[in-house]
Parts: structure tokens; sequence; C-alpha cells
């Protein structure tokens, strides 16, 4: 097994408004340029940048693949080869509301989620073990 080793750097402060800024400067190649975002505690701030920190690797990693789309991959039987895929959605939105219990329901009401998500799929290896977050 290969061992590779990144770092990241991740800086958080706050501001004269109770605010926080999280900056996170990866020492990758592809990744050089450094985030900034705002949250209302350290932990959101964190959470908020690291987001999208993922998201760069995502779509680096969606995008390292570099396949047509509308492909089928055939058998020496002329039969489709099914192939394993890592779904990834990502949904965020600002909501007013009541509650949380209410912003959670007008959120999950239709199909909003999945209409408007951000959605990465990855080709995996059918032996590759990813547990999907629940």
């Amino acid at each position: 097994m290969t061992s590779i080793t990144k770092t990241v750097t991740i800086n958080v402060l706050s501001d004269d408004n109770g605010r926080f800024v999280c900056q996170i400067s990866p020492s990758v190649d592809q990744l050089s340029h450094e985030i900034r975002c705002c949250g209302q505690s350290e932990e959101h701030a964190i959470a908020i940048a690291l987001e999208q920190l993922a998201s760069q690797y995502r779509q680096t990693a969606e995008e390292s693949q570099n396949q047509d789309w509308g492909a089928v991959e055939r058998s020496a039987s002329s039969e489709p080869i099914k192939k394993l895929y890592h779904v990834i959605l990502h949904y965020e939105r600002i909501i007013k509301a009541e509650s949380k219990f209410e912003a959670l329901q007008n959120t999950l009401l239709g199909n909003t989620v999945v209409e408007n998500a951000k959605v990465t799929l990855i080709e995996i290896d059918a032996n590759l073990s990813i547990q999907p977050l629940t």
C-alpha cells in the first residue's frame, strides 16, 4: 500500500461582530487557493469551509475520470456492463422559518432537494468498500 500525505491548514478568526472566519489552505498542488468562509460559530465556519474543500475534491475526482456520460461499455456478447458509481448529492440553502422542524419540512417538500442539488458521480471499483452517509 502506498502512503500519501497531504496537509490542510485550518485557521479560525473571530471578528468584532461575533462572527467567525475560517481560512483553509490546502498544500495540495491541484487545489492551491485558500478558502475563506464566514460562520455563526467556530464549528459552523469550519463546516462550511470543509464542505467547499470537499466540493473541490469531488469535482477533481469526477473530472479526472473524463468519462463520456452516454457511453455504454459492452461485454463480448454485446450485453451492457453495469458499473458501480458513488453518487453524491449536495444541497444547501438559507431559509426563514419559525422553527428548526419547519425549516426541515419546508426543505423536504417535493423534490426540491434532489432537483436543486449539486450531483457528483464517481465510478468506483465493485470491490471498494464505501459507506455512504446515512
